[in-house]
């Protein structure tokens, strides 16, 4: 008879098998995630100017030259569109509003910081993967420069950008690699991976993720290790080392309160908490704020800084036209106010769907879904992303 451990590691293995001859059907024939092109339309609606403007670049040779297929379609890949945007951005003042127009990357000199998002909750199923990763990926198609770091040994965040953990990854390049305390610690740099996602950069996350939980309780007792670096500061003094390559930093926290998530929100510059407007997950939102403070405050007394430009609460999973969901809704905005945020992400089946084929809204085309589910939650989702693309401009200064 099987012991319990075998059964389980069995099923995990068959499991396992199972998802990569599924990603080699889904994704043929590298078994890897590829970006679809954009349309014409939708690479100027990108970029910020007219189809007939787009037009009149490619007639004339300047940037590069999109694909033109039957009936004379032009299409665009996400790096003819960052392409694109250098080169129009080139024609005007360095840091002008006009160059700032096209290409949207923070300016250092004018004391812009990268900004640090930590997207968090403590209850799982609140939302807070599916938000992580269409955050990063809209930051990505907006121009930015930016970096998705998978927190969660569960890993979720790093299946939809494209990665199986258990299969891609072999050992000390999850986040744990750069801010472990022994000799085996790596620069972040060597760790980072381009996805397909042009602009978008990942650090992927797997079950390893967990030994820094198991470490740092060992190493407190040595004042934070051997080399002196306090747990709190290790995944903010790491993401300091790449920071000249960035805009945006996107970290998908796990959904529990250890020293990963502590240390995911003393590196972040804003926070985003995720609320399912139900109220078991409105009362388990209150006992994660209590504890979170908590420990923070002693965080702070032992030299953490928690400093954020703007911390919101995001309605997730939400149908407005349920009656408990919306008194919810209307109990969090007159408790909490402009903390929470206008847009809601609305629950929908086009989410589920996309998940099916492990991609996210922004990856799949219209075309694979009702038209009018489609446009309402893509609406409700960009909605949301632009509002927190506003509060970042704002923390750099611009209008």
């Amino acid at each position: 008879m099987k012991t319990a451990d075998d059964l389980i590691a069995e099923d995990a293995r068959l499991l396992s098998s199972q998802l990569s001859e599924m990603r080699a059907r889904l994704f043929p024939p590298a078994s890897q995630k590829v970006l679809r092109p954009f349309s014409s339309g939708e690479a100027a609606k990108l970029i910020g100017v007219s189809d007939g403007y787009l037009r009149q670049l490619s007639l004339s040779g300047e940037g590069p030259q999109p694909e033109v297929g039957p009936g004379g379609r032009r299409s665009y890949t996400l790096a003819d569109i960052n392409a694109l945007r250098r080169h129009l951005a080139s024609q005007h003042e360095k840091g002008s509003a006009k160059a700032q127009q096209y290409l949207k990357w923070r300016d250092p000199e004018a004391g812009e910081h990268l900004q640090v998002i930590a997207v968090t909750n403590f209850k799982g199923g609140s939302g807070k993967t599916t938000t992580s990763a269409h955050l990063a990926q809209y930051f990505a198609l907006e121009g930015y420069r930016t970096l998705g770091i998978d927190l969660d040994p569960q890993a979720s965040f790093s299946t939809l950008i494209g990665y199986q953990p258990e299969h891609d990854l072999s050992g000390n390049d999850t986040l744990y690699g750069a801010i472990r305390y022994d000799g085996e610690r790596r620069p972040l740099a060597e760790i980072v991976q381009r996805t397909y996602f042009d602009g978008l950069d990942l650090v992927p996350g797997n079950l390893e993720l967990q030994e820094f939980e198991h470490t740092t309780t060992r190493e407190l007792a040595r004042d934070g290790g051997a080399d002196g670096l306090p747990f709190f500061v290790r995944v903010q003094s790491a993401i300091a080392e790449v920071a000249n390559n960035y805009d945006i930093v996107v970290l998908d926290c796990p959904p529990q309160l250890g020293f990963l998530t502590l240390g995911a929100l003393c590196a972040a510059t804003s926070v985003i908490v995720t609320v399912h407007p139900q109220m078991l997950d409105v009362a388990s939102m209150s006992q994660f704020l209590f504890m979170t403070a908590d420990l923070l405050s002693v965080v702070r007394e032992a030299g953490g800084t928690l400093n954020f430009d703007f911390l919101r609460y995001l309605l997730t999973r939400y149908e407005p036209h349920d009656g408990p969901q919306a008194q919810i809704a209307g109990f969090l905005r007159a408790q909490f106010g402009d903390r929470v945020l206008t847009n809601a992400m609305l629950k929908s089946t086009a989410i589920a769907d996309a998940g099916l084929t492990k991609q996210t809204l922004y990856e799949v085309g219209r075309e694979n879904f009702t038209r009018g589910t489609y446009d309402r939650v893509v609406e409700s989702l960009t909605a949301v992303n632009d509002e927190i693309a506003a509060l970042v401009q704002k923390s750099w200064g611009r209008a």
